[in-house]
């Protein structure tokens, strides 16, 4: 039986298993791992940080996500399916692992952040 996110150990389950797929979709991997070459041992404790505060407010989060897509549109154009498609699989991810109020308003605020981020770096 699925649970709601409770806590920052629930949003790390849900970040681990969200950018574990990110790593080899056929969709928008290779911007992660080709373009970005993210460093995950860095990016991951920023996301926990990052969706904690989102849902449970602890201004633990110092950062500028949206200078680090402007600079990855730089290197390779990104477009509306992009922003689509990693919407689609966080919202997927979240359905697969748990259900409730807050795995609603994480699905939700995604989407909004994607819709900001996608009106803002594509235009």
């Amino acid at each position: 039986m699925k649970t709601d996110i409770k806590n920052k150990g629930d949003i790390k389950i849900l970040v681990d298993a969200f950018y574990f797929k990110v790593k080899t979709d056929p969709v928008i991997g290779y911007l992660f791992t080709e373009i970005a070459c993210v460093n995950w041992e860095k990016h991951l404790p920023i996301m926990y940080d990052f969706w904690d505060n989102i849902l449970f407010h602890t201004g633990n989060f110092d950062g500028n996500p949206m200078m680090k897509h402007r600079m990855l549109n730089q290197k390779s154009k990104l477009a509306e399916a992009h922003f689509k498609h990693w919407t689609k699989l966080w919202k997927k991810t979240v359905d697969d692992l748990f259900e409730g109020e807050k795995a609603n308003e994480v699905k939700i605020r995604a989407n909004n952040i994607s819709k900001a981020m996608m009106n803002k770096v594509i235009g």
